[in-house]
């Protein structure tokens, strides 16, 4: 049987268009994310945290060659980059989207548009770059693109500081999960990305997630269908926790998981206020990060950067 996104059945039924309604009048009252800010966003970003109104904004799409490969495929993945996010990460590489909003508003009906382009272009699924908090925005342009033939799976690339009531209004659109395990230590989250609650938030989010779609399944050409993909990123100084993320994930997720252990950190944005977090991994410090996934039993590591260094 040919595999099929699973959005299409809330399509078919009417349930995706009765959750793009829902999700839009939760705006009213905001609290897509832990931080529940509680503003009406119906009449604007203003006192938002995350400083998005009524209408999503995007940076940019396109067809993207550099996610991990099971995403990438042959044509690549169909990134759509929203402006604007519920963390501060003080070293965000998009910085100049993330925090200074570059982009412009768009209405469901361009957002749509945009999906199906991508999918014309033969990207391998839609790849929705921090989307937390324009879940209501990505559900209203989900139901129309549906409607025009869109056929390819949903990737929520998150920062994972996701609201369980949020991720319930996902349950059976996300065909892909692929939330980031920043760090599992509460202080480190405070001072570097300035929320709180990052580590039980986090965890709540990846094992809601497991749980809607499993571990990451494969096509016949090692292409994404459905599943968890997580990605954690190496700080320098071990700042990341990664033995408790590794340990959660064998323990309490699977040890299946399918895991990208990144090693591209460099200190960007504010990054040089913050002596901790000032320089790159040393390579020794990105080799222990992978020995712990190893150590932990998790069997399915991305290994596209450092696969000359760390190869079995």
């Amino acid at each position: 049987m040919a595999f099929e996104p699973c959005y299409l059945e809330l399509s078919r039924s009417g349930e995706l268009k009765r959750r793009a309604e829902e999700a839009h009048a939760r705006l009213e009252e905001c609290r897509f994310c832990p931080r529940e800010c509680g503003i009406n966003r119906l009449l604007g970003a203003k006192g938002a945290a995350c400083r998005t109104g009524e209408r999503a904004v995007v940076s940019s799409y396109h067809a993207h060659f550099g996610e991990e490969s099971p995403l990438v495929g042959y044509h690549g993945s169909g990134t759509i980059f929203f402006s604007w996010c519920n963390l501060r990460c003080q070293f965000c590489q998009n910085y100049e989207i993330s925090q200074l909003g570059q982009g412009r508003e768009v209405e469901p009906e361009e957002l749509a548009s945009m999906m199906l382009h991508l999918q014309a272009q033969g990207c391998h699924n839609i790849n929705f770059v921090s989307p937390t908090h324009v879940v209501a925005q990505i559900l209203a342009a989900l139901a129309l693109a549906a409607e025009k033939g869109l056929r390819i799976p949903l990737v929520y690339n998150t920062g994972g500081y996701d609201h369980l009531e949020t991720l319930a209004l996902l349950d059976g659109v996300i065909d892909i999960y692929m939330p980031d395990m920043k760090y599992s230590d509460e202080a480190t989250a405070r001072r570097l990305s300035k929320i709180k609650n990052y580590p039980e938030a986090n965890c709540q989010a990846v094992k809601e997630m497991h749980r809607q779609v499993g571990d990451l399944v494969l096509d016949e050409n090692d292409i994404a269908q459905r599943g968890l993909l997580v990605r954690h990123l190496v700080l320098p100084h071990g700042l990341a926790g990664t033995a408790q993320v590794v340990e959660f994930l064998a323990k309490e997720i699977s040890v299946n998981t399918y895991l990208n252990v990144m090693d591209q950190y460099r200190p960007c944005h504010k990054a040089d206020q913050f002596p901790e977090i000032s320089r790159r991994p040393t390579q020794a410090e990105i080799a222990e990060a992978v020995s712990l996934a190893r150590e932990a039993g998790l069997t399915r590591l991305d290994e596209r950067r450092h696969w000359l260094m760390f190869r079995l």
